[in-house]
């Protein structure tokens, strides 16, 4: 069962957290300025639909965190390790279908990273 004052005190936790005014954050998770109201003053419990909502919208919430209070905020995802690339020397008979064929030379490499920003190389 939903222990109310102790999800009340996790909610809080969250508008301190993200700096954010009970009103900020209902705008924020798509819900009724009223209903963050009747929440922290322990008029209603939440829905599972707020729940989601606020899971949805704010990453590091965990919700098994905000539900029962176990594990941590925030909550830090753990990082897959990422895939080994293997890169093998292209054959040579097929140098002529290969990008990277001795008869042409990279002028530059980006990577692109997963927070939209990224890195460019280029020879010196």
């Amino acid at each position: 069962m939903l222990n109310n004052p102790d999800f009340i005190k996790r909610m809080d936790r969250i508008l301190k957290f993200y700096d954010l005014s009970a009103s900020t954050f209902a705008d924020k998770i798509g819900v009724q300025r009223s209903s963050i109201s009747h929440l922290l003053s322990g008029r209603n419990k939440p829905s599972l639909e707020f729940v989601m909502k606020v899971t949805a919208s704010f990453p590091e919430v965990d919700l098994h965190w905000l539900i029962y209070g176990k594990g941590s905020f925030p909550h830090k995802p753990k990082n897959p390790t990422p895939p080994q690339t293997q890169i093998t020397k292209p054959n040579l008979a097929e140098a002529d279908k290969n990008p990277l064929s001795s008869s042409k030379e990279i002028d530059k490499i980006i990577i692109f990273y997963s927070d939209g920003s990224f890195k460019a190389y280029t020879e010196k």
